[in-house]
């Protein structure tokens, strides 16, 4: 696996390394020891997987409040997502920034998204399928979100959502700083 860490310290993007045949391709997409080796993450308690069947769908931004923090370790198994983590940690130097990336089931790319990020993606085609591996059960009285379109951190997304959910369109703008 090939680790590049972006701007903001500790987000990720993992790039398995294929081997290819006359049968196919192999590559391995996770090894704790070479997380490990690197003072990654490494220990994933739930794996999860989201569909969206309309090109355009947005998911996020989702994040999880303290104490209840997740690591999450995204990869898009069927069609393409533009992915975005937004950086909410307080003291860090690079606070609202973002990275994004596209991960898709061709470039077998994943984005390593550290605890106190905001997360969220764009499918870019129909029919798309995202696995999630996460470091901590899910606690749903400690989600929280952000709008997609918030100006203080000024996500430049490649197109406008077709379909948003109702929740997430609901999310306050950011007016003070998020509680990560």
């Amino acid at each position: 696996m090939i680790f590049t860490e972006t701007r903001i310290t500790g987000l990720w993007i993992v790039q398995p390394e294929k081997i290819e045949d006359y049968r196919g391709s192999f590559a391995r997409t996770f090894c704790a020891a070479d997380f490990a080796a690197r003072g990654l993450p490494h220990s994933f308690v739930q794996h999860s997987m989201s569909i969206s069947t309309r090109k355009h769908t947005l998911r996020g931004l989702h994040f999880q409040k303290p104490p209840h923090g997740e690591v999450k370790l995204v990869s898009c198994v069927r069609g393409a997502i533009w992915d975005v983590a937004v950086d909410l940690r307080r003291r860090s130097p690079t606070y609202l920034a973002w990275v994004s990336t596209v991960l898709s089931q061709e470039n077998g790319a994943q984005f390593l998204i550290p605890e106190g990020f905001a997360h969220g993606f764009l499918s870019l085609t129909e029919d798309v399928a995202v696995a999630y591996m996460i470091s901590a059960p899910h606690v749903p009285d400690s989600a929280g979100g952000l709008r997609y379109d918030d100006p203080a951190i000024g996500i430049e997304w490649p197109a406008l959502p077709s379909v948003l959910s109702s929740r997430d369109l609901d999310w306050p703008p950011l007016e003070r700083p998020v509680p990560v």
